[in-house]
Protein backbone atom coordinates (compact mmCIF):
# COMPACT_ATOMS: atom_id res chain seq x y z
CA UNK A 1 0.00 0.00 0.00
CA UNK A 2 1.32 3.43 -0.96
CA UNK A 3 1.49 5.29 2.37
CA UNK A 4 1.39 8.65 0.60
CA UNK A 5 -2.16 7.88 -0.53
CA UNK A 6 -3.34 6.12 2.62
CA UNK A 7 -5.35 9.15 3.81
CA UNK A 8 -7.59 8.91 0.70
CA UNK A 9 -8.55 5.42 1.84
CA UNK A 10 -8.93 6.04 5.58
CA UNK A 11 -10.80 9.36 5.64
CA UNK A 12 -13.84 8.23 3.58
CA UNK A 13 -13.88 5.01 5.61
CA UNK A 14 -13.95 7.04 8.82
CA UNK A 15 -16.77 9.20 7.45
CA UNK A 16 -18.68 6.07 6.45
CA UNK A 17 -18.53 4.89 10.08
CA UNK A 18 -19.46 8.29 11.54
CA UNK A 19 -22.43 9.11 9.27
CA UNK A 20 -24.98 6.60 10.67
CA UNK A 21 -24.41 7.93 14.20
CA UNK A 22 -24.10 11.64 13.39
CA UNK A 23 -27.12 11.66 11.07
CA UNK A 24 -29.42 9.53 13.22
CA UNK A 25 -31.66 12.49 14.14
CA UNK A 26 -30.60 14.84 11.33
CA UNK A 27 -30.77 12.93 8.01
CA UNK A 28 -29.52 15.87 5.94
CA UNK A 29 -26.26 15.81 7.87
CA UNK A 30 -25.42 12.60 5.98
CA UNK A 31 -25.53 14.56 2.69
CA UNK A 32 -23.23 17.24 4.06
CA UNK A 33 -20.66 14.88 5.59
CA UNK A 34 -20.43 12.72 2.44
CA UNK A 35 -20.06 15.67 0.07
CA UNK A 36 -17.57 17.55 2.26
CA UNK A 37 -15.41 14.42 2.63
CA UNK A 38 -15.24 13.84 -1.12
CA UNK A 39 -14.83 17.51 -2.04
CA UNK A 40 -11.96 17.93 0.43
CA UNK A 41 -10.21 14.85 -0.98
CA UNK A 42 -10.69 15.99 -4.58
CA UNK A 43 -9.36 19.50 -3.87
CA UNK A 44 -6.36 17.99 -2.11
CA UNK A 45 -5.58 15.71 -5.06
CA UNK A 46 -5.95 18.59 -7.53
CA UNK A 47 -3.59 20.75 -5.47
CA UNK A 48 -1.06 17.92 -5.15
CA UNK A 49 -0.95 17.30 -8.91
CA UNK A 50 -1.79 20.65 -10.52
CA UNK A 51 -0.23 23.30 -8.30
CA UNK A 52 1.99 25.65 -10.36
CA UNK A 53 5.32 24.49 -8.92
CA UNK A 54 4.61 20.84 -9.77
CA UNK A 55 3.44 21.64 -13.32
CA UNK A 56 6.47 23.91 -13.90
CA UNK A 57 8.85 21.09 -12.91
CA UNK A 58 7.17 18.66 -15.28
CA UNK A 59 5.66 16.63 -12.40
CA UNK A 60 9.16 15.58 -11.38
CA UNK A 61 8.26 16.05 -7.69
CA UNK A 62 5.69 13.24 -7.89
CA UNK A 63 7.24 9.77 -7.51
CA UNK A 64 6.84 7.65 -10.62
CA UNK A 65 4.76 4.95 -8.96
CA UNK A 66 2.25 7.52 -7.67
CA UNK A 67 1.25 9.10 -10.99
CA UNK A 68 -1.16 6.40 -12.19
CA UNK A 69 -2.78 5.84 -8.75
CA UNK A 70 -3.21 9.60 -8.26
CA UNK A 71 -4.95 9.92 -11.61
CA UNK A 72 -7.35 7.12 -10.77
CA UNK A 73 -7.97 8.26 -7.18
CA UNK A 74 -8.85 11.65 -8.66
CA UNK A 75 -11.34 9.97 -11.02
CA UNK A 76 -12.83 7.97 -8.12
CA UNK A 77 -13.36 11.06 -5.99
CA UNK A 78 -14.70 13.13 -8.91
CA UNK A 79 -17.34 10.57 -9.92
CA UNK A 80 -18.33 9.83 -6.30
CA UNK A 81 -18.69 13.55 -5.54
CA UNK A 82 -20.95 14.03 -8.56
CA UNK A 83 -23.07 11.04 -7.47
CA UNK A 84 -23.39 12.09 -3.82
CA UNK A 85 -24.16 15.73 -4.71
CA UNK A 86 -26.77 14.57 -7.23
CA UNK A 87 -28.22 12.10 -4.71
CA UNK A 88 -28.62 14.79 -2.04
CA UNK A 89 -31.23 16.49 -4.25
CA UNK A 90 -32.56 13.38 -6.01
CA UNK A 91 -33.57 11.47 -2.88
CA UNK A 92 -37.03 11.89 -1.46
CA UNK A 93 -37.35 13.57 1.92
CA UNK A 94 -37.58 11.07 4.74
CA UNK A 95 -36.00 8.20 2.79
CA UNK A 96 -35.25 5.70 5.57
CA UNK A 97 -31.86 4.38 4.42
CA UNK A 98 -30.28 7.75 3.58
CA UNK A 99 -27.36 7.46 6.01
CA UNK A 100 -26.65 3.85 5.02
CA UNK A 101 -26.62 4.87 1.35
CA UNK A 102 -23.92 7.50 1.85
CA UNK A 103 -21.93 5.18 4.08
CA UNK A 104 -21.92 2.57 1.32
CA UNK A 105 -20.82 5.14 -1.28
CA UNK A 106 -17.92 6.24 0.94
CA UNK A 107 -16.99 2.64 1.78
CA UNK A 108 -16.86 1.89 -1.95
CA UNK A 109 -14.62 4.95 -2.47
CA UNK A 110 -12.33 3.65 0.25
CA UNK A 111 -12.24 0.17 -1.33
CA UNK A 112 -11.56 1.55 -4.82
CA UNK A 113 -8.72 3.69 -3.46
CA UNK A 114 -7.32 0.55 -1.88
CA UNK A 115 -7.54 -1.28 -5.21
CA UNK A 116 -5.54 1.34 -7.14
CA UNK A 117 -2.92 1.97 -4.43
CA UNK A 118 -2.09 -1.56 -3.31
CA UNK A 119 1.14 -3.22 -4.42
CA UNK A 120 0.29 -6.92 -3.99
CA UNK A 121 -2.30 -9.34 -5.32
CA UNK A 122 -3.80 -10.51 -2.02
CA UNK A 123 -4.60 -7.00 -0.80
CA UNK A 124 -5.97 -6.24 -4.26
CA UNK A 125 -8.31 -9.23 -3.94
CA UNK A 126 -9.49 -8.16 -0.47
CA UNK A 127 -10.39 -4.65 -1.63
CA UNK A 128 -12.08 -6.01 -4.77
CA UNK A 129 -14.33 -8.19 -2.61
CA UNK A 130 -15.16 -5.31 -0.25
CA UNK A 131 -16.11 -3.30 -3.33
CA UNK A 132 -18.29 -6.17 -4.57
CA UNK A 133 -20.21 -6.30 -1.26
CA UNK A 134 -20.81 -2.54 -1.19
CA UNK A 135 -21.90 -2.60 -4.85
CA UNK A 136 -24.35 -5.43 -4.15
CA UNK A 137 -25.90 -3.41 -1.32
CA UNK A 138 -26.00 -0.18 -3.36
CA UNK A 139 -27.86 -1.81 -6.26
CA UNK A 140 -30.73 -2.63 -3.86
CA UNK A 141 -30.90 0.88 -2.36
CA UNK A 142 -34.50 1.57 -3.36
CA UNK A 143 -35.73 -2.00 -2.64
CA UNK A 144 -37.38 -2.26 -6.05
CA UNK A 145 -37.87 -5.60 -7.77
CA UNK A 146 -35.51 -4.56 -10.57
CA UNK A 147 -32.85 -3.56 -8.07
CA UNK A 148 -33.03 -6.82 -6.15
CA UNK A 149 -32.99 -8.86 -9.38
CA UNK A 150 -30.00 -6.89 -10.68
CA UNK A 151 -28.15 -7.31 -7.38
CA UNK A 152 -28.71 -11.09 -7.34
CA UNK A 153 -27.46 -11.42 -10.92
CA UNK A 154 -24.46 -9.27 -10.04
CA UNK A 155 -23.66 -11.50 -7.06
CA UNK A 156 -24.16 -14.91 -8.65
CA UNK A 157 -22.56 -14.11 -12.01
CA UNK A 158 -19.49 -12.45 -10.50
CA UNK A 159 -19.02 -15.05 -7.76
CA UNK A 160 -17.12 -17.42 -10.12
CA UNK A 161 -14.77 -14.50 -10.84
CA UNK A 162 -13.75 -14.35 -7.19
CA UNK A 163 -13.04 -18.09 -7.19
CA UNK A 164 -10.86 -17.79 -10.30
CA UNK A 165 -8.91 -14.85 -8.85
CA UNK A 166 -8.17 -16.59 -5.54
CA UNK A 167 -7.15 -19.79 -7.38
CA UNK A 168 -4.77 -17.81 -9.59
CA UNK A 169 -3.33 -15.98 -6.60
CA UNK A 170 -2.71 -19.31 -4.83
CA UNK A 171 -0.79 -20.71 -7.82
CA UNK A 172 1.14 -17.46 -8.17
CA UNK A 173 2.21 -17.66 -4.52
CA UNK A 174 3.54 -21.19 -5.09
CA UNK A 175 5.42 -20.18 -8.26
CA UNK A 176 6.87 -16.84 -7.11
CA UNK A 177 7.06 -17.20 -3.34
CA UNK A 178 5.26 -13.90 -2.70
CA UNK A 179 2.44 -11.82 -4.19
CA UNK A 180 4.10 -8.44 -4.75
CA UNK A 181 3.43 -6.86 -8.15
CA UNK A 182 7.11 -6.09 -8.53
CA UNK A 183 8.03 -9.77 -8.07
CA UNK A 184 5.88 -10.75 -11.05
CA UNK A 185 7.30 -7.87 -13.13
CA UNK A 186 10.90 -8.98 -12.39
CA UNK A 187 10.05 -12.65 -13.04
CA UNK A 188 8.53 -11.82 -16.45
CA UNK A 189 11.62 -9.78 -17.36
CA UNK A 190 13.92 -12.72 -16.55
CA UNK A 191 14.89 -15.68 -18.75
CA UNK A 192 12.96 -18.21 -16.63
CA UNK A 193 10.17 -20.00 -18.59
CA UNK A 194 7.02 -18.11 -17.58
CA UNK A 195 4.50 -20.95 -18.13
CA UNK A 196 3.15 -21.56 -14.58
CA UNK A 197 3.14 -17.82 -13.75
CA UNK A 198 1.28 -17.02 -16.96
CA UNK A 199 -1.28 -19.76 -16.22
CA UNK A 200 -1.89 -18.30 -12.76
CA UNK A 201 -2.12 -14.81 -14.25
CA UNK A 202 -4.58 -16.09 -16.87
CA UNK A 203 -6.93 -17.29 -14.10
CA UNK A 204 -6.67 -13.92 -12.37
CA UNK A 205 -7.19 -12.10 -15.68
CA UNK A 206 -10.28 -14.19 -16.45
CA UNK A 207 -11.75 -13.30 -13.07
CA UNK A 208 -11.26 -9.60 -13.70
CA UNK A 209 -12.69 -9.87 -17.22
CA UNK A 210 -15.88 -11.24 -15.65
CA UNK A 211 -15.96 -8.44 -13.06
CA UNK A 212 -15.45 -5.86 -15.80
CA UNK A 213 -18.49 -7.17 -17.69
CA UNK A 214 -16.47 -8.04 -20.80
CA UNK A 215 -18.25 -10.13 -23.46
CA UNK A 216 -19.11 -13.04 -23.12
CA UNK A 217 -19.25 -12.45 -19.34
CA UNK A 218 -21.53 -9.41 -19.59
CA UNK A 219 -24.94 -10.94 -18.78
CA UNK A 220 -25.17 -9.26 -15.35
CA UNK A 221 -24.25 -5.76 -16.52
CA UNK A 222 -27.43 -4.48 -18.27
CA UNK A 223 -29.74 -5.82 -15.56
CA UNK A 224 -27.62 -4.41 -12.73
CA UNK A 225 -27.33 -0.97 -14.35
CA UNK A 226 -31.00 -0.83 -15.35
CA UNK A 227 -32.36 -2.15 -12.06
CA UNK A 228 -30.13 -0.14 -9.72
CA UNK A 229 -31.23 3.05 -8.00
CA UNK A 230 -30.70 5.78 -10.63
CA UNK A 231 -27.64 7.57 -9.11
CA UNK A 232 -26.12 4.18 -8.25
CA UNK A 233 -26.17 3.29 -11.97
CA UNK A 234 -23.93 6.30 -12.58
CA UNK A 235 -21.61 5.23 -9.76
CA UNK A 236 -21.38 1.64 -11.04
CA UNK A 237 -20.96 2.48 -14.72
CA UNK A 238 -18.84 5.57 -14.19
CA UNK A 239 -16.18 4.15 -11.92
CA UNK A 240 -16.94 0.96 -9.91
CA UNK A 241 -16.73 -1.62 -12.72
CA UNK A 242 -13.75 0.24 -14.18
CA UNK A 243 -11.81 -0.10 -10.93
CA UNK A 244 -13.07 -3.56 -9.90
CA UNK A 245 -12.23 -5.08 -13.29
CA UNK A 246 -10.72 -2.88 -15.98
CA UNK A 247 -7.97 -1.31 -13.84
CA UNK A 248 -6.70 -4.74 -12.80
CA UNK A 249 -6.65 -5.90 -16.44
CA UNK A 250 -4.51 -2.91 -17.44
CA UNK A 251 -2.24 -3.41 -14.43
CA UNK A 252 -1.82 -7.13 -15.04
CA UNK A 253 -1.08 -6.54 -18.71
CA UNK A 254 1.81 -4.22 -17.81
CA UNK A 255 3.18 -6.67 -15.21
CA UNK A 256 3.08 -9.53 -17.73
CA UNK A 257 4.93 -7.36 -20.28
CA UNK A 258 2.40 -7.94 -23.06
CA UNK A 259 4.33 -5.41 -25.14
CA UNK A 260 7.35 -7.68 -25.55
CA UNK A 261 5.49 -10.94 -26.21
CA UNK A 262 6.24 -12.77 -22.94
CA UNK A 263 2.61 -13.92 -22.68
CA UNK A 264 1.52 -13.67 -26.30
CA UNK A 265 -1.38 -16.17 -26.15
CA UNK A 266 -2.95 -14.42 -23.15
CA UNK A 267 -2.38 -11.04 -24.79
CA UNK A 268 -4.14 -12.16 -27.96
CA UNK A 269 -7.07 -13.57 -25.97
CA UNK A 270 -7.52 -10.30 -24.06
CA UNK A 271 -7.38 -8.30 -27.31
CA UNK A 272 -9.94 -10.56 -28.98
CA UNK A 273 -12.36 -10.27 -26.02
CA UNK A 274 -11.86 -6.51 -26.06
CA UNK A 275 -12.81 -6.30 -29.75
CA UNK A 276 -15.72 -8.70 -29.20
CA UNK A 277 -17.02 -6.44 -26.42
CA UNK A 278 -16.75 -3.38 -28.67
CA UNK A 279 -18.80 -5.09 -31.38
CA UNK A 280 -21.43 -6.86 -29.25
CA UNK A 281 -21.96 -3.86 -26.96
CA UNK A 282 -22.39 -1.45 -29.90
CA UNK A 283 -24.73 -3.72 -31.89
CA UNK A 284 -26.82 -4.55 -28.82
CA UNK A 285 -27.11 -0.84 -27.94
CA UNK A 286 -28.67 -0.21 -31.37
CA UNK A 287 -31.59 -2.50 -30.46
CA UNK A 288 -32.45 -1.09 -27.02
CA UNK A 289 -35.61 0.83 -26.19
CA UNK A 290 -34.73 1.77 -22.61
CA UNK A 291 -32.36 4.70 -22.01
CA UNK A 292 -30.44 3.08 -19.13
CA UNK A 293 -30.20 -0.29 -20.87
CA UNK A 294 -28.76 1.35 -23.98
CA UNK A 295 -26.18 3.11 -21.81
CA UNK A 296 -25.33 -0.22 -20.17
CA UNK A 297 -24.53 -1.88 -23.51
CA UNK A 298 -22.66 1.24 -24.59
CA UNK A 299 -20.57 0.92 -21.43
CA UNK A 300 -19.72 -2.68 -22.36
CA UNK A 301 -18.57 -1.46 -25.78
CA UNK A 302 -16.40 1.34 -24.36
CA UNK A 303 -14.82 -1.01 -21.82
CA UNK A 304 -13.88 -3.12 -24.84
CA UNK A 305 -11.64 -0.31 -26.14
CA UNK A 306 -9.74 -0.19 -22.84
CA UNK A 307 -9.38 -3.99 -22.70
CA UNK A 308 -8.24 -4.10 -26.34
CA UNK A 309 -5.51 -1.55 -25.60
CA UNK A 310 -4.54 -3.33 -22.37
CA UNK A 311 -4.14 -6.58 -24.31
CA UNK A 312 -1.75 -4.88 -26.75
CA UNK A 313 0.25 -3.40 -23.88
CA UNK A 314 2.59 -1.07 -25.79
CA UNK A 315 3.33 2.31 -24.16
CA UNK A 316 1.06 4.12 -26.63
CA UNK A 317 -1.72 1.58 -26.04
CA UNK A 318 -1.42 1.96 -22.27
CA UNK A 319 -1.62 5.76 -22.63
CA UNK A 320 -4.84 5.27 -24.61
CA UNK A 321 -6.23 2.75 -22.11
CA UNK A 322 -5.51 4.95 -19.07
CA UNK A 323 -6.91 8.06 -20.72
CA UNK A 324 -10.01 6.25 -22.04
CA UNK A 325 -10.63 4.81 -18.58
CA UNK A 326 -10.64 8.36 -17.18
CA UNK A 327 -12.76 9.63 -20.08
CA UNK A 328 -15.23 6.79 -19.61
CA UNK A 329 -15.69 7.91 -16.02
CA UNK A 330 -16.61 11.42 -17.21
CA UNK A 331 -18.94 10.80 -20.12
CA UNK A 332 -20.76 7.80 -18.63
CA UNK A 333 -21.37 9.70 -15.39
CA UNK A 334 -22.99 12.51 -17.40
CA UNK A 335 -25.20 10.14 -19.39
CA UNK A 336 -26.35 8.05 -16.43
CA UNK A 337 -27.04 11.11 -14.27
CA UNK A 338 -29.02 12.57 -17.16
CA UNK A 339 -31.00 9.35 -17.45
CA UNK A 340 -31.83 9.76 -13.75
CA UNK A 341 -32.94 13.35 -14.41
CA UNK A 342 -35.15 12.21 -17.29
CA UNK A 343 -36.63 9.47 -15.11
CA UNK A 344 -37.34 11.96 -12.32
CA UNK A 345 -38.88 14.57 -14.63
CA UNK A 346 -40.73 12.44 -17.20
CA UNK A 347 -41.37 9.38 -15.02
CA UNK A 348 -39.89 6.88 -17.47
CA UNK A 349 -36.70 5.89 -19.32
CA UNK A 350 -38.60 4.12 -22.11
CA UNK A 351 -37.37 5.91 -25.23
CA UNK A 352 -40.57 5.02 -27.12
CA UNK A 353 -42.54 7.19 -24.67
CA UNK A 354 -40.14 10.13 -24.75
CA UNK A 355 -39.41 12.78 -27.35
CA UNK A 356 -39.06 16.53 -27.64
CA UNK A 357 -37.51 16.93 -24.20
CA UNK A 358 -34.96 19.37 -25.60
CA UNK A 359 -37.47 22.20 -25.30
CA UNK A 360 -38.32 21.59 -21.65
CA UNK A 361 -34.95 20.10 -20.54
CA UNK A 362 -32.32 22.00 -22.61
CA UNK A 363 -29.44 21.64 -20.11
CA UNK A 364 -29.99 17.90 -19.79
CA UNK A 365 -30.21 17.62 -23.58
CA UNK A 366 -27.03 19.49 -24.44
CA UNK A 367 -24.86 17.96 -21.72
CA UNK A 368 -25.98 14.61 -23.17
CA UNK A 369 -24.87 15.77 -26.63
CA UNK A 370 -21.39 16.64 -25.30
CA UNK A 371 -21.09 13.26 -23.51
CA UNK A 372 -22.33 11.20 -26.44
CA UNK A 373 -20.04 12.96 -28.93
CA UNK A 374 -17.10 12.32 -26.61
CA UNK A 375 -18.11 8.66 -26.27
CA UNK A 376 -18.22 8.33 -30.05
CA UNK A 377 -14.77 9.92 -30.38
CA UNK A 378 -15.76 13.15 -32.12
CA UNK A 379 -13.03 15.86 -32.04
CA UNK A 380 -12.06 17.96 -30.21
CA UNK A 381 -13.65 16.31 -27.14
CA UNK A 382 -11.63 14.13 -24.76
CA UNK A 383 -12.96 10.80 -26.05
CA UNK A 384 -11.53 11.56 -29.49
CA UNK A 385 -7.95 11.64 -28.19
CA UNK A 386 -8.12 8.42 -26.19
CA UNK A 387 -9.72 6.49 -29.06
CA UNK A 388 -7.21 7.99 -31.51
CA UNK A 389 -4.32 6.82 -29.32
CA UNK A 390 -5.75 3.29 -29.11
CA UNK A 391 -6.32 3.08 -32.89
CA UNK A 392 -2.83 4.49 -33.62
CA UNK A 393 -1.28 1.97 -31.20
CA UNK A 394 -3.02 -0.88 -33.03
CA UNK A 395 -1.92 0.51 -36.41
CA UNK A 396 1.71 0.90 -35.28
CA UNK A 397 1.70 -2.70 -34.02
CA UNK A 398 0.65 -3.89 -37.48
CA UNK A 399 -2.87 -4.84 -36.35
CA UNK A 400 -4.64 -3.01 -39.18
CA UNK A 401 -7.78 -5.17 -38.95
CA UNK A 402 -8.21 -4.40 -35.24
CA UNK A 403 -7.62 -0.69 -35.90
CA UNK A 404 -10.17 -0.61 -38.73
CA UNK A 405 -12.85 -2.39 -36.70
CA UNK A 406 -12.24 -0.16 -33.68
CA UNK A 407 -12.80 2.87 -35.94
CA UNK A 408 -15.87 1.32 -37.57
CA UNK A 409 -17.60 0.62 -34.26
CA UNK A 410 -16.82 4.13 -33.09
CA UNK A 411 -19.02 5.25 -36.00
CA UNK A 412 -21.68 2.74 -34.87
CA UNK A 413 -21.46 4.33 -31.42
CA UNK A 414 -22.23 7.71 -32.92
CA UNK A 415 -25.16 6.18 -34.83
CA UNK A 416 -26.93 4.64 -31.83
CA UNK A 417 -26.35 7.70 -29.69
CA UNK A 418 -27.84 9.95 -32.35
CA UNK A 419 -30.86 7.63 -32.44
CA UNK A 420 -31.07 7.92 -28.64
CA UNK A 421 -30.80 11.72 -28.76
CA UNK A 422 -33.49 11.96 -31.44
CA UNK A 423 -35.90 9.66 -29.60
CA UNK A 424 -35.50 11.33 -26.20
CA UNK A 425 -34.68 14.98 -26.75
CA UNK A 426 -35.28 15.94 -30.39
CA UNK A 427 -38.28 15.40 -32.61
CA UNK A 428 -41.96 15.85 -31.84
CA UNK A 429 -43.00 16.47 -28.24
CA UNK A 430 -44.41 13.39 -26.56
CA UNK A 431 -47.07 13.34 -23.88
CA UNK A 432 -44.36 12.75 -21.26
CA UNK A 433 -42.44 15.82 -22.49
CA UNK A 434 -45.48 18.07 -22.07
CA UNK A 435 -45.29 17.68 -18.29
CA UNK A 436 -41.53 17.20 -17.88
CA UNK A 437 -39.80 20.37 -16.66
CA UNK A 438 -36.03 20.81 -16.44
CA UNK A 439 -34.64 19.45 -13.19
CA UNK A 440 -33.32 21.82 -10.55
CA UNK A 441 -29.89 23.48 -10.78
CA UNK A 442 -28.31 21.23 -8.10
CA UNK A 443 -29.28 18.14 -10.14
CA UNK A 444 -27.81 19.71 -13.28
CA UNK A 445 -24.58 20.84 -11.62
CA UNK A 446 -22.71 17.47 -11.70
CA UNK A 447 -23.53 16.89 -15.39
CA UNK A 448 -22.48 20.44 -16.27
CA UNK A 449 -19.22 20.03 -14.30
CA UNK A 450 -18.39 16.74 -16.01
CA UNK A 451 -19.26 18.19 -19.42
CA UNK A 452 -16.85 21.06 -18.74
CA UNK A 453 -14.16 18.50 -17.83
CA UNK A 454 -14.82 16.63 -21.11
CA UNK A 455 -14.45 19.81 -23.17
CA UNK A 456 -11.41 21.05 -21.20
CA UNK A 457 -9.57 17.72 -21.45
CA UNK A 458 -10.24 17.60 -25.18
CA UNK A 459 -9.02 21.13 -25.85
CA UNK A 460 -6.00 20.92 -23.54
CA UNK A 461 -4.91 17.34 -24.30
CA UNK A 462 -2.05 18.37 -26.64
CA UNK A 463 -0.59 20.40 -23.76
CA UNK A 464 -0.64 17.65 -21.14
CA UNK A 465 0.11 14.73 -23.48
CA UNK A 466 3.68 14.70 -22.12
CA UNK A 467 2.28 14.08 -18.62
CA UNK A 468 0.03 11.24 -19.79
CA UNK A 469 2.96 9.71 -21.69
CA UNK A 470 5.06 9.93 -18.53
CA UNK A 471 2.34 8.07 -16.61
CA UNK A 472 2.32 5.23 -19.12
CA UNK A 473 6.10 4.94 -19.32
CA UNK A 474 6.41 4.81 -15.52
CA UNK A 475 3.77 2.08 -15.38
CA UNK A 476 5.57 -0.14 -17.89
CA UNK A 477 9.27 0.45 -17.26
Amino acid sequence: MDKGLLAYLLIPLLSAVIIPFAARNRPRLADILANVTLLAGLVNIAWMVLRPSVVADGFADIPGDMLFPLLLVGAIYLVALCVTFFSAWFMEEGQPNRAAYYSLILASVSAMTGVVTTTDFFTLYVFIEVLAVTSFALITTDDSRGGIEGALKYFFLTFPASALIIAGISILLIVLGDLQFETLRIFMASDVPPGPAVFAAALIMLGFLIKAGVVPFHAWTPDAYQGAYAPVSAHLAGIVTKISGVYAIVKLGTLLRFFDGRASALSEMVMFLGLLSIAVGALAALRQKDFKRMLAFSSISQVGYIVLAAGLGTPLAVIGAVFHLFNHATFKTVLFLNSASVEKSAGTTDMEKLGGLEHSMPWTSWTSVIALLSTAGVPPLSGFWSKLLIILALWEAGLRGYAGLALLFSIVTLAYFMVMQRKIFFGRKSQAAESAPEVSAPLLAPAVLMSAVIVALGLLFPYFYTYVKMVAERIIL
